[in-house]
């Protein structure tokens, strides 16, 4: 199958980048809801140790005579109640009974607090239950009265969040009528798996941008052979619900969330989209010049060495397929006689990688004895921190294809080419030469795609150094 060469005007420069600086879509409702729940909780306690305090069998306590202490109990209460995660949307502000326990919690914690700092003196036993039952019983009342005031506020069609639905034809009204029981969404736009192909996906992202979309919905027979899409929703600010399914498969960022009594994957959306990758970039940039300073000496020994060994240049410059199919020329120590390319022709037939996508030889007889060392040590590759210096190539990503191999690319190969690719990734320590199937090298690069973090991206670069030095699979 052969590639082409994809227009930049449109596309994202890395699959894990936002397409601007994006905030979390729908955090001003979501930041609003949490803050009313807080001040509500605040009047609540307030009142109930005020009237607590009044009813209560009178002590002289600095407890019940300074405000600073009255600031304590608050803070101790909302504190844990937070901790508690009952201030999350749904089912977690209306768990009466975890609000029960995180506020009986906060008053035995005042106990011991008491106690401790002034043991003779602190409120009498009247005031203190008089203070639990009614902080128990205000809060519950609160969060009863916020949520049928919610649902009578959504129910004139305020305070909703817009969603997009992925399913398939016939699941559709199922999935309507699930998304329709949580009473906090409107459903503003429906589409199959179809709207995440390759060739309709950024029309698909458009309309979610143009309809303000907050979350979408999807099948996970729409997302199973598509879970590196998450990135797109991810970097868009948008959070996705991965609706029920029988399979145990899970998204690696995705939590367990309810809609209804229906447990789903969701993959919450970062507060502000971008910041890790951001981070990665930055993180390229300087380590390549910081090393490229370092190993400058190497640089210049590797270069006589070369010179000594065979004749021809010290580099070798091929062009190689990088982001989105585009051309870039990669930098390497030359280790292969001058005509090698022209070669490669002749040794086909040995090829030893059994789909014949890539071009791999072990005794390969146009290496020069120097450059059976750089390969094996993998100092061949070092210049292409020139290429991480000029933004084509990341420390950490697929390696980058010659034409010929990227070529022989079937559709669900291009994945590779929707990130940066990297001097060293994933397939790269897992066995290095040792893959003889270009299928399982896509499998890892995938992996990688749906995986990333900076904490992968580390893991990978202390990998390659070990990997390096024990020379495993490397030729």
């Amino acid at each position: 199958m052969a590639y082409k060469s994809l227009p930049l005007a449109g596309f994202k420069p890395d699959l894990r980048s936002p397409d601007s600086t994006t905030i979390q879509k729908g955090i001003t409702i979501r930041f609003l809801r949490i803050i009313t729940l807080i001040l509500f909780d605040v009047v609540s306690l307030a009142s109930a140790w005020n009237l607590a305090v009044y009813y209560g069998t009178p002590i002289t306590s600095p407890w019940t005579e300074y405000s600073s202490f009255q600031l304590l109990i608050l803070i101790l209460d909302i504190g844990i109640i937070a901790t508690k995660g009952l201030y999350k949307a749904g089912l977690h502000r209306r768990n009466y009974i975890g609000l029960i326990k995180a506020v009986s919690l906060g008053a035995i914690l005042l106990v011991l607090i008491a106690f401790l700092y002034e043991p003779t003196n602190y409120i009498s036993r009247s005031t203190f239950l008089l203070f639990w039952f009614l902080s128990t019983a205000f809060i519950c009342l609160e969060r009863f009265l916020f949520d049928v005031g919610t649902h009578l506020l959504r129910s004139k069609g305020a305070i909703r969040y817009p969603v997009f639905l992925i399913t398939d034809s016939q699941d559709q009204e199922n999935h309507v009528r699930l998304i329709k029981q949580e009473n906090c969404y409107t459903v503003a736009g429906i589409s199959d798996s179809s709207c995440l192909d390759r060739d309709n996906r950024e029309e698909t992202f458009e309309f979610l941008r143009n309809q303000g979309i907050v979350e979408a919905f999807v099948s996970w027979n729409s997302i199973k052979n598509r879970l590196y899409v998450c990135w797109r929703f991810y970097t868009a600010g948008i959070t996705i619900r991965i609706l029920p399914m029988e399979s145990d498969v899970r998204h690696p960022k995705s939590i367990f969330w309810s809609i209804g009594e229906v447990p789903c994957l969701t993959i919450p959306a970062p507060i502000i989209a971008g910041g890790d990758f951001w981070i990665k970039q930055c993180f390229d940039l300087f380590a390549s010049a910081l090393l490229i300073f370092i190993i400058s000496p190497l640089y210049l020994l590797i270069a006589i060495l070369i010179k000594l060994d065979s004749p021809g240049p010290v580099f070798f410059r091929q062009e190689r397929i990088g982001l989105h199919c585009k051309k870039f020329k990669i930098w390497k120590f030359r280790t292969m006689v001058t005509n090698a390319e022209k070669l490669q022709a002749s040794l086909e037939e040995k090829n030893e990688i059994k789909d014949g996508v890539i071009f791999k030889l072990k005794d390969d007889p146009r290496i020069t004895p120097l450059g059976k060392f750089l390969r094996r040590y993998s100092l061949d590759e070092l210049p292409q921190l020139f290429n991480v210096l000029m933004g084509e190539m990341s420390l950490v990503g697929p390696r980058p294809l010659p034409k010929r191999d990227v070529e022989k690319f079937q559709t669900q190969h291009f994945i590779r080419q929707e990130v940066l690719p990297g001097i060293t990734g994933l397939w790269q320590v897992s066995g290095r030469s040792n893959i003889d199937n270009f299928e399982d090298a896509v499998k890892l690069d995938t992996t990688y795609i749906e995986n990333w973090s900076l904490w992968l991206d580390l893991k990978i670069l202390l990998k390659t150094v070990q990997v390096v030095f024990g020379k495993t699979g490397a030729y």
